[in-house]
């Protein structure tokens, strides 16, 4: 999962959602209330924050009924018969050491001519674009984090951490394979010459130990709307790298990011036709967890990234900005995914068995891909403004030309 990598944005992706949601416009006191102390709104304003966030909470918490969970025991034995089939074995699989040179076989010289190889092919790649390997890396490697939030799905969680149902053994198989992603373009990185290593692994360090905020985080209705969702993104950002890293002559980092798009590829197929199958198990609750999951924005795992330095807090903002002007991941990719989900979920056909608030989810998902476009729209006018020279620690505070929001 990338996430952003997959999760890089345009100033529409770094804030995806549709509406905006704002809840401290509902937490002001009351015209009558009465509150003479500082202390006192601000006691009121939590308690109405509270209350919000109880009530913005109670739709997704119905999900954590027993007939919400019987829907996934149900599937089980589908995911044994069909997910699990789309993961490699390591005895198979690729490894970060068949991309790299090894000086256990190559010898001293011969790894020095390898080094150097990739070193002068890696100087090939533009900064814009190396800033967007780097955030994709850095969200790559903040694995841990995505292990945790899948296996807090109340009906698919591993338990023990060694259970042998189909659930348990495909969140530690995908784990597995995710694990490869970071090491290897992290290698890469290392190789190269032109990336500060200290500042990234001080990025990575921050954002396993910030973490991600997740919507609706216990119900696997809503977690596997996002996951595939953010699966598809990942495979988008990667397979442009690829493209790109390729048509700029560093065809072992173009190697590299198609491999890792093609484990995106078969993560994000297993993901998609799971939330198919829960679409056509409990179509009317399915489309509520989307609805919810796109009104509330679906935030990619690395919004919460931090270099460390003075405008650290901002570092996402720029990483996407960098990843959309540079073509790896726009806001018209943002649209192609929702508009792809809906397509393989078949959410415009849904009607049977909807109840009302079922069909008005419908419609709202339905009608937001013709919103985004409109925000396409004015992003790109915004790429008219001038554009400032942005510097990133990741690459020895070299500047990048930006655009920023």
């Amino acid at each position: 999962m990338a996430p952003f990598a997959a999760a890089t944005t345009t100033t529409v992706l770094a804030k995806p959602g549709y509406p905006s949601w704002r809840p401290l416009d509902r937490c002001k006191p009351s015209a009558t209330a009465t509150m003479s102390t500082w202390s006192g709104r601000t006691a009121a304003m939590a308690l109405g924050r509270r209350e919000l966030l109880e009530e913005r909470d109670e739709e997704w918490r119905r999900y954590l009924a027993p007939e919400r969970q019987e829907v996934l025991a149900h599937l089980e034995p589908w995911a044994e018969a069909n997910m699990l089939p789309l993961l490699k074995p390591a005895d198979s699989a690729w490894q970060p050491s068949d991309f790299l040179p090894d000086a256990a076989t190559l010898g001293g010289e011969g790894f020095a001519a390898a080094c150097a190889e990739v070193r002068a092919r890696a100087e090939l790649v533009p900064d814009a674009l190396l800033v967007c390997l780097v955030g994709n890396m850095v969200t790559e490697e903040a694995l841990p984090t995505y292990h945790a939030m899948s296996n807090r799905f109340e009906a698919t969680r591993d338990a023990t951490g060694s259970g042998g149902d189909a659930w348990a053994r495909w969140l530690r198989g995908w784990s597995a394979e995710e694990n490869r992603h970071g090491d290897l373009l992290s290698r890469y990185c290392y190789l190269s010459g032109r990336v500060d290593m200290r500042r990234v692994e001080r990025t990575v360090h921050a954002l396993v130990a910030n973490g991600m905020p997740m919507h609706a985080p216990a119900s696997a209705h809503h977690g596997y709307v996002y996951v595939a969702f953010q699966e598809r993104a990942t495979a988008v950002s990667h397979g442009n790298t690829a493209r790109k890293a390729g048509a700029c002559g560093d065809p072992l980092l173009a190697r590299i990011c198609g491999a890792v798009a093609g484990d995106e590829k078969r993560h994000e197929a297993a993901y998609t036709r799971l939330v198919a199958r829960i679409f056509e198990c409990d179509a009317d609750a399915a489309v509520r967890a989307m609805a919810y999951m796109m009104r509330r924005r679906i935030t990619m795992p690395a919004a919460l990234m931090d270099d460390g330095g003075p405008g650290g807090s901002s570092l996402f903002a720029r990483y996407a900005a960098a990843a959309s002007q540079a073509g790896v991941y726009t806001a018209a990719d943002y649209r192609a995914i929702l508009e792809h989900l809906i397509r393989e979920w078949k959410v415009e056909e849904l009607a049977a068995g909807l109840s009302g608030e079922g069909r008005r989810a419908r419609d709202y998902v339905c009608a937001l891909p013709d919103k985004i476009r409109r925000m396409e729209e004015k992003a790109f006018d915004r790429t008219k403004k001038k554009p400032s020279l942005v510097p990133f620690s990741w690459i020895f505070d070299r500047p990048v030309s930006l655009v920023l929001p």
